[in-house]
């Protein structure tokens, strides 16, 4: 899948990403600082319903939602990792190993603690209103 899109457009995006899988995954998101990897976790949260509402989690490190069916879906944000050592003794291998589905932003803190099953997106800025997606299903 390789579109291109207006920041408007971000929920037709996110149903359609989502429409390609018949369960969890774990996604990576790769990009620079402003690629918009929180807003469209943001929206594809949206997409599979979930209640809580959806923030960065930066300084949390890992951030934990429901959806409406009482399912969980985690968002997490390696940035202020230094290495896998350190996520590890954070949680993150448990977490991307629980069967749910997890966004990670910034994967490549921790590239080793992932299953071989890592679904990978990567998001580029064009311009201040538009992003190219681009994701191999794997």
């Amino acid at each position: 899948m390789d579109v291109k899109f207006d920041l408007a457009e971000l929920p037709q995006v996110a149903s359609r990403f989502l429409n390609q899988f018949d369960q969890p995954q774990v996604i990576a998101l790769h990009g620079s600082m402003g690629a918009g990897k929180t807003t469209f976790v943001r929206a594809v949260c949206a997409e599979l319903g979930v209640v809580d509402a959806v923030n960065s989690p930066t300084f949390s490190l890992i951030q934990e939602y429901r959806t409406k069916a009482g399912e969980t879906v985690y968002h997490l944000d390696l940035y202020r990792l230094t290495d896998a050592e350190e996520a590890w003794h954070a949680g993150v291998e448990e977490v991307l190993h629980s069967g749910s589905w997890c966004f990670v932003e910034w994967p490549e803190r921790a590239a080793e603690l992932f299953p071989p099953f890592t679904q990978h997106i990567w998001l580029h800025v064009l311009d201040e209103t538009h992003r190219r997606m681009h994701f191999d299903r794997g």
